[in-house]
């Protein structure tokens, strides 16, 4: 199963990089990554994007369990594309490899922090989740515009001959 593999790479690609996040840079500190852009920093959150939920990490961590066993029946099962299950396989190494960090650690490692606007830090796995599910709703959109389209083209219409 090549999706599950995608998804396999992403989360160790995340695991791997935070355990380097926390074994270079202190608690809160912070190095400069590319300049006015994005540097790397190590903090520790317990909740979502921009915290949310931080009180509630037993939540956040049984929503992404939840969501993962759907994303395995949906590229398993699901009626999708190739690149529609590729995407899910990016969504599902990114809420993975979040679990586990919420499991195992009780927060999940950020690290990214955009130096041109304020936002909120965000680590590798949220990246995949973000870019995953972008890329799955482009898709799926075209893919049912297209089938409309298609419909449309093969289904006579009322009114195409020509009455005076």
């Amino acid at each position: 199963m090549l999706y599950l593999l995608i998804a396999a790479v992403c989360c160790a690609a995340d695991q791997l990089f935070k355990k380097w996040i926390v074994a270079n840079i202190a608690l809160g500190g912070v190095r400069e990554f590319i300049p006015g852009v994005m540097s790397l920093t190590n903090l520790r959150n317990t909740g979502m994007a921009f915290s949310m939920l931080s009180e509630h990490t037993w939540i956040l961590s049984v929503i992404s369990v939840v969501v993962s066993v759907g994303l395995v029946v949906l590229i398993l099962r699901g009626k999708f594309t190739r690149w529609e299950k590729v995407s899910l396989g990016l969504i599902l190494g990114g809420a993975v490899g979040n679990l586990i960090d919420r499991v195992f650690l009780g927060y999940v490692v950020d690290m990214f922090k955009t130096e041109f606007v304020d936002f909120a830090v965000f680590n590798l796995a949220d990246a995949f989740i973000d870019v995953g599910a972008v890329l799955f709703c482009v898709l799926y959109l075209v893919r049912v515009l297209r089938e409309d389209r298609k419909k449309s083209k093969e289904k006579p219409h009322d009114g195409d001959a020509d009455s005076n």
